[in-house]
């Protein structure tokens, strides 16, 4: 059984077709809500799927307390605002249910990104996200192409192993690392990032790039 988790926040505009698409492929969603002013919980709760609350402190916060209720064997994660292609699902999955790998991410690198290009704040973005991937390749001597994106399946009983702390988006880096560093397998498919359909990003690389560098040498070097 595979449990789809959809962080969301103020996404009323996109998270009716994201539920959608994503129901031939699961038999449990769950929208983990940042506490949405718009009528993104209303909508999923008519379409029939679990709705959680977070506790406002980040999308890693959300996902780390939505993890509980998943009774899947197999976790999906999916961005709500329309960058993630739901019918990807059995591609993602495909690694793990083969027994081939025990987390698989949706690599933006191979697959294509319409968002990550053209402007400046598109440029840092990839830098980082490059310089992030090649430390954790030349730390476990791996060859991943992506380490940011948020499309992602996990085994279950492995991520409820990895003792997840982050309360931002750099919980996706340290899913890999504490992946790695326990000795689970990792893969990644090609996967194709759309420009978001409406909404905005919630990240603010001014105010937490550090942030990502300080947890790339925690969870790197100093903790496992």
């Amino acid at each position: 059984m595979i449990t789809v988790i959809i962080p969301t926040l103020n996404e009323e505009v996109t998270i009716e077709r994201i539920i959608e698409g994503c129901k031939p492929y699961t038999n449990e969603i769950i929208v983990v809500d940042g506490h949405s002013h718009d009528r993104t919980r209303q909508l999923a709760r008519k379409m029939g799927v679990k709705v959680i609350l977070d506790q406002q402190k980040g999308k890693g916060e959300a996902l780390r307390n939505s993890i509980r209720h998943a009774n899947g064997d197999i976790i999906v994660f999916i961005d709500a605002d329309g960058s993630h292609t739901p019918s990807e699902i059995p591609k993602l999955v495909q690694p793990i249910l083969k027994g081939d790998a025990d987390h698989v991410t949706g690599s933006r690198l191979i697959g294509g990104s319409s968002e990550l290009h053209g402007g400046f704040d598109e440029c840092f973005r990839l830098m980082g996200s490059s310089f992030i991937t090649a430390c954790i390749n030349w730390k476990f001597k791996i060859s991943l192409s992506d380490s940011q994106n948020g499309f992602r399946a996990i085994r279950t009983d492995v991520i409820r192993q990895l003792d997840l702390k982050e309360n931002i988006t750099t919980i996706e880096q340290e899913m890999i690392i504490k992946t790695l560093h326990r000795g689970f397998r990792m893969a990644e498919v090609p996967s194709h990032e759309h420009k978001r359909v409406a909404g905005y990003s919630k990240i603010s690389l001014q105010k937490v790039w550090f942030r990502y560098i300080y947890s790339l040498i925690k969870y790197l070097f100093l903790a496992k």
